[in-house]
């Protein structure tokens, strides 16, 4: 590939590879998105790559920037129901809206089963709820 080639696909890239601050972090989780939207979870798509890629770049900044403050499993399940809408009586993986209630204000942890589902469904490693 000629360097004139290279510059041109590398001027393509560069927006998408470089995050130093919250604006291009913010551009950076649109372009996830759309590439989400787009390919979904088809490995196969050569698209994939970026994706992948993309997502690695975004936690890394997360990791360094964006941090996680140290909070209970019932004070992650409350985030996750603020941010999608969700009520007690959404979550039948882990129980009775009163269980529920019982995880969110601390008198009851999370269980292995519980933080199990509550990672696929939110799509987060488990110990986000540990």
């Amino acid at each position: 590939m000629h360097e004139k080639n290279l510059q041109q696909h590398w001027f393509a890239l560069r927006p998408l590879l470089a995050i130093r601050n919250e604006e291009q972090y913010e551009q950076a989780i649109e372009h996830l998105n759309d590439l989400i939207d787009e390919i979904g979870k088809d490995e196969a798509l050569s698209l994939y790559e970026l994706l992948d890629t993309l997502g690695t770049l975004i936690h890394a900044c997360e990791e360094q920037h964006h941090a996680i403050p140290d909070c209970s499993g019932g004070e992650m399940l409350g985030f996750f129901m603020e941010e999608h809408g969700l009520t007690q009586a959404s979550f039948p993986e882990i129980g009775s809206q009163e269980v529920v209630s019982e995880v969110l204000s601390g008198k009851r942890e999370l269980n292995v089963e519980h933080i199990r589902a509550l990672a696929k469904r939110f799509h987060v490693p488990p110990a986000v709820f540990i």
